[in-house]
């Protein structure tokens, strides 16, 4: 089966900085560094990835056919023609959106016990500070 038509349950399973790096390129072109900053945003700076992370996990990214190297280049005189710029493909895009409906379904079972206005309030008295 090839990359174009694997189903995105077929898969391997994505590290955290898979998925970080998929969810940052999203649906637009990004370089590395932009990936970086990107990560390091929507995470609200909890996530901040160097570029061995980076750049490794773009090479895994791109065998497994979830990224492809963009033939588009922005202006030359506003960037540095060394940066190579990545974007989703299909089944990216597939596996991203699958990712974030599994993510989704975990937070939900756990809101209504994890996220209480009074985290003791679900503890018996015994575990209370």
């Amino acid at each position: 089966m090839t990359a174009t038509t694997r189903r995105p349950d077929s898969t391997p399973p994505l590290s955290r900085v898979a998925v970080y790096i998929l969810l940052a390129i999203g649906p637009e072109e990004r370089h590395g560094y932009a990936i970086m900053h990107e990560v390091r945003r929507i995470t609200g700076g909890a996530v901040k990835l160097g570029p061995g992370a980076i750049y490794t996990t773009i090479k895994r990214l791109l065998a497994d056919g979830l990224i492809e190297e963009s033939d588009e280049r922005p202006d030359p005189d506003l960037d540095d023609q060394r940066r190579r710029y990545y974007r989703l493909t299909a089944l990216g895009r597939s596996v991203a959106a699958a990712e974030v409906r599994r993510l989704d379904a975990l937070v939900s079972s756990a809101r209504p016990w994890a996220i209480t206005p009074d985290p003791y309030r679900s503890l018996p008295e015994s575990s209370r500070a």
